[in-house]
């Protein structure tokens, strides 16, 4: 069963050591990471899932001990999946399972067994909703951390250029996170999504999928904003 979630966003530049000058810039944005793990910390999981972003469809599972680097953004940096357990073997983590591996490092995670699950932009509401569920069934008690951005439009100087539709998806997306409510994320357009560029469509439904026939949850949004242009929002459920 479900007993907790946080949502963060996971932009390489989340990490201190990638964003180098421009750190102070989502200071404010990792202090409220570090506070919505603080709540799944607090939920004493049996089994904590890192679900974030991936290729094609999915999905690809990575179990604990995986390893990820930002060498790729000129950082000689690596991060491993759950530090101390796991033989770190098979593919590298994507992107934003690495930087959740690193958020976890960064506040000492060591409660429960984890693992990694990446899910890509052409996944199905339906499919995600059904990973979820079967995520909720791993252990008495799970916790999900869950990773990804919102639209990448919000700005002229935005990845994705101006789009004027992203503020309303990214509104509507924060309040969905921010309220606990699984209906609303389960309803948010995947073809719409995907043309703002967003990535945290289906990792967001997954979440709602595992949420899905549990009791009534609180929701808080700890932080919502857009310093490059992209939709960044942390929230926790419990």
């Amino acid at each position: 069963m479900l007993v907790a979630a946080a949502v963060c966003p996971c932009p390489p530049l989340l990490v201190a050591e990638v964003a180098a000058g421009a750190a102070p810039e989502l200071a404010a944005a990792r202090a409220a990471c570090t506070d919505a793990l603080g709540v799944l910390a607090a939920a004493r999981p049996d089994r904590l899932v890192v679900v974030g972003p991936g290729n094609g469809s999915g999905p690809e599972p990575f179990p604990e001990g995986t390893r990820g680097s930002f060498h790729g953004f000129g950082v000689d940096l690596d991060v491993r999946l759950g530090a101390d357990r796991g033989t770190g073997a098979g593919p590298a983590l994507p992107y934003g399972l690495a930087v959740g591996a690193w958020l976890l490092e960064r506040t000492g995670w060591a409660d429960a067994p984890l693992e990694g699950l990446a899910v890509g932009e052409e996944a199905s509401p339906e499919r995600c909703a059904g990973l979820g569920r079967d995520l909720a069934t791993r252990a008495d008690r799970v916790a999900l951390l869950v990773l990804g951005d919102g639209s990448a439009c919000r700005t002229l100087k935005a990845p994705g250029y101006l789009d004027e539709r992203a503020a309303a998806f990214d509104a509507g997306a924060a309040q969905a996170l921010g309220t606990a409510d699984a209906r609303a994320l389960e309803a948010l357009d995947a073809d719409l999504a995907r043309e703002l560029k967003v990535t945290g469509r289906a990792p967001w439904q997954v979440l709602a999928g595992a949420s899905a026939g549990g009791t009534a949850r609180d929701g808080a949004l700890l932080y919502e904003d857009a310093p490059y242009g992209v939709g960044y929002m942390v929230a926790t459920w419990s």
